[in-house]
């Protein structure tokens, strides 16, 4: 009786024994095709990008693609954006040092126009004759004399070109001729520089003069008169 039991048990446990190792194969071969599909279609993606890759040209070019993958057109795309580029740091670099320059010579140095006019408007400002003629006081105070440039068209600028200029003579002597305006609270005025530098020394004064109209023409330097020259301030001999 025994044996009949386990007989008919074993005979239940056969067919599922046989679906189980028929079945394990195919779920090993679909897992396996499932898999080469998938490298299949990721590798897809890339080839089609490299396929895809835009051209460089002289616009688009960022720098990221690799020297050895571009093409002959495209080397000289890259070599002639890298050259333009090249060529407006130069451009800079030559625009920033003529800017320099420029500024030095007009404003920084202690010959530049804009030196010498600054330290005539303070012989202007500092002289109690001009003060007294401007503002109708010998007593007033410097800041109530202001100096200025050439008029401009412009009520908004704030800064005026001062009328000069640079000659040098025969004998290699430099001349700086200047003119600017003060003004006051009773008048307004010109003053008129003349400058001299004989070579390999300072800037000496040979008239600094103001105009006021109607009044005769007062003189704080006059190189044809005899004069006592004094110490020397800023690179230029002061004469009284």
């Amino acid at each position: 009786m025994l044996e009949r039991i386990a007989r008919a048990s074993v005979a239940k446990q056969l067919p599922q024994l046989s679906l189980l190792q028929s079945g394990a194969p195919l779920s090993l071969h679909a897992t396996a095709g499932q898999h080469t599909r998938n490298a299949t279609s990721s590798s897809l993606p890339n080839d089609a990008a490299s396929r895809r890759r835009r051209a460089v040209t002289v616009i688009n070019d960022t720098g990221a693609v690799p020297w050895k993958d571009l093409s002959l057109g495209e080397k000289a795309a890259r070599t002639t954006q890298q050259s333009f580029n090249f060529g407006l740091v130069l451009l800079g670099i030559g625009l920033t040092g003529g800017v320099a320059v420029v500024l030095w010579l007009e404003v920084f140095s202690t010959d530049s126009k804009t030196a010498h006019f600054n330290r005539a408007a303070d012989r202007i400002r500092a002289d109690p004759k001009c003060r007294e003629i401007l503002t109708g006081e010998s007593m007033s105070h410097k800041r109530d004399v202001q100096a200025y440039g050439e008029p401009s068209w412009s009520r908004w600028a704030r800064n005026r070109r001062i009328a000069s200029r640079f000659e040098t003579d025969r004998a290699g002597v430099e001349h700086l001729h200047m003119h600017f305006y003060v003004e006051g609270k009773a008048a307004k005025g010109t003053v008129h520089l003349h400058m001299t530098r004989r070579p390999g020394e300072d800037f000496e004064y040979q008239m600094l003069a103001l105009d006021v109209p109607g009044q005769q023409r007062y003189y704080l330097e006059n190189a044809s008169s005899t004069q006592r020259k004094v110490g020397k301030m800023f690179g230029v001999n002061w004469n009284r």
